[in-house]
């Protein structure tokens, strides 16, 4: 669904306030790791813990995992017992576990133990949804992506930039509309704005940087 182009926000002064505002942040878990050293496997796999996890559950399981593992062979050799106690708590830690085993499986295989550069093919790999695909292409690689997770769904709606149901629908309306020099850095922005002050119940719209360009779409109480 579109929003009528008089109603739309001004997103180019939005994200320049944004680029400003987060670094009082602690910048989300899957962007320290690529800042810290860009590997596509090490993005990849915190990607996964990341998946409907706090940050700061998946920052201490990506620290155990990574400090014993770095290559989708590692992985594979780790009994899947052992790699789910290495992950765990994280969100659906025996299922990040097997599809972790896979996921490594399918990259020696298939494509010679490297993460693909390419959407497309990295959603061939079991457990990879648009989602992960996406941030590994922006953060990994620097390519051009859009990762929505329900951080940049909820505060893209509640700007009203978009008038959209779903992440996946929501990745479609920003694709064709989203000026495509902020797509890497949108979801970084969007996530760490959403973890700290858009909150999704009773948002802090009173410290809210941005309060002057957003149409608080939804938004019942606020802080």
């Amino acid at each position: 669904m579109q929003v009528p182009a008089e109603k739309q926000p001004d997103i180019h002064k939005i994200i320049k306030i944004l680029r400003k505002e987060i670094r009082h942040f602690e910048v989300p878990i899957v962007t320290e790791v690529s800042q810290r050293r860009r590997d596509p496997f090490e993005v990849l796999v915190t990607t996964i813990l990341s998946l409907r996890t706090k940050d700061e559950v998946t920052r201490e399981a990506a620290r155990r995992l990574l400090d014993k593992v770095h290559s989708p062979q590692d992985i594979i050799d780790l009994k899947e017992q052992e790699l789910a106690r290495l992950i765990f708590p994280v969100g659906f830690y025996k299922t990040k576990a097997k599809n972790l085993k896979n996921i490594s499986k399918d990259l020696i295989e298939k494509f010679e133990s490297r993460v693909p550069d390419d959407l497309d093919e990295l959603l061939k790999l079991k457990g990879v949804g648009r989602k992960t695909a996406n941030l590994v292409i922006t953060l990994a690689f620097g390519k051009p992506g859009i990762c929505v997770d329900t951080h940049v769904h909820r505060v893209s709606n509640r700007l009203g930039y978009v008038a959209t149901k779903t992440p996946e629908a929501t990745e479609m309306a920003l694709r064709e509309k989203l000026p495509r020099q902020y797509w890497i850095e949108y979801n970084d922005l969007l996530v760490t704005w959403g973890q700290n002050i858009c909150r999704p119940i009773s948002p802090f719209c009173s410290k809210c940087a941005i309060r002057p360009y957003c149409r608080q779409v939804g938004v019942v109480t606020h802080r």
